[in-house]
């Protein structure tokens, strides 16, 4: 049986569910999401929980019903709190700077790059290096991140860049401190 696969998913107050067509809708203060749920599986709400349920218990069903309930439970937890990633822009002269939807990004090139958000995303900048983006979706949060971090990614020289805010950038040394260790 798998382990992540047999637990119950929590539903907390103002999360609604409805499950039709094969189709999981999870509704919350924080948006709405839906997922398709894998052939043979099935959803059921009991006393406030979310359990999925597998049909057999061959090995790549009970490989899907670990990812299928995870999903489920990234929903869940989406739709009421809802997931953020931080980024921190290093540079001099590198900032950032919110327009609508819209980010403006000075990245050392010689002209802006405007990063146009996606429906379902917000951001807020903060002292124009740190830009944290809201979510429902945890899939489409960690993907926005993504694509704005590979519009400059840190260096390893001086550390110039946009990363992620946990992220560590392993550094390394120059010429001319290698130059002068080698004597």
């Amino acid at each position: 049986m798998s382990r992540i696969g047999k637990m119950p998913i929590p539903l907390e107050k103002g999360v609604k569910t409805a499950i039709t067509d094969g189709m999981l809708r999870v509704e919350g203060p924080k948006g709405k999401l839906e997922m398709r749920i894998p052939e043979g599986f099935t959803p059921e709400v009991q006393d406030s929980t979310l359990i999925i349920k597998r049909p057999g218990d061959t090995e790549a069903q009970r490989a899907v019903h670990g990812l299928t309930r995870k999903l489920a439970a990234n929903m869940v937890y989406g739709v009421s709190k809802g997931f953020s990633r931080a980024l921190e822009i290093n540079g001099v002269g590198y900032r950032a700077e919110l327009k609508g939807n819209q980010i403006n990004f000075s990245l050392g090139y010689s002209h802006p790059i405007v990063y146009q958000l996606p429906a379902g995303v917000t951001a807020r900048v903060e002292r124009q290096v740190l830009v944290t983006l809201e979510s429902a979706d945890r899939q489409l949060v960690g993907t926005v991140a993504a694509q704005i971090r590979e519009l400059r990614p840190p260096e390893p020289y001086k550390g110039k860049g946009i990363k992620y805010a946990n992220e560590t950038i392993k550094r390394k040394a120059g010429k001319a401190a290698a130059g002068a260790s080698s004597s």
